[in-house]
């Protein structure tokens, strides 16, 4: 963790642990062979399809301050054929230090109306379910 992450008292801002759920959810696609560009609207670039947030959640379990380790593990999961939420879990010298979660609805970008998932997307999806 670096010292820009940390609020007046030296530990974690709350925010932090929301905006590192996002970074670790986008690295995950891209590691999984998703480009970012197909999921995320860029100018230029309408995409048929959104997968805007509806809903996300964190608990703080332990401080964490400027130089601790920290490793985020992510859960994924489907709820159906339009929605998927991620959990994750921030581990710092192998102890739980935080959850999030986000809740994510796919929707057409022109009716902004309930869509079915991206294919890759339920391939990520399916790829992350635990064997």
């Amino acid at each position: 963790m670096r010292f820009g992450d940390t609020d007046a008292a030296g530990v974690m801002h709350f925010h932090q642990l929301l905006r590192w759920c996002h970074e670790a959810y986008e690295e995950s696609l891209e590691r999984f062979g998703i480009p970012s560009a197909e999921i995320f609207p860029v100018p230029g670039n309408a995409l048929p399809l959104l997968l805007p947030i509806t809903h996300c959640s964190a608990d703080y379990l332990a401080p964490l301050v400027c130089g601790d380790p920290l490793a985020i593990a992510l859960q994924p999961r489907q709820l159906d054929a339009t929605a998927f939420e991620v959990i994750y879990r921030f581990i710092s010298d192998g102890k739980l230090a935080g959850c999030g979660l986000t809740r994510h609805q796919c929707i057409s970008s022109a009716e902004r109306k309930k869509a079915e998932l991206p294919v890759p997307i339920v391939r990520w999806l399916l790829a992350s379910v635990p064997q």
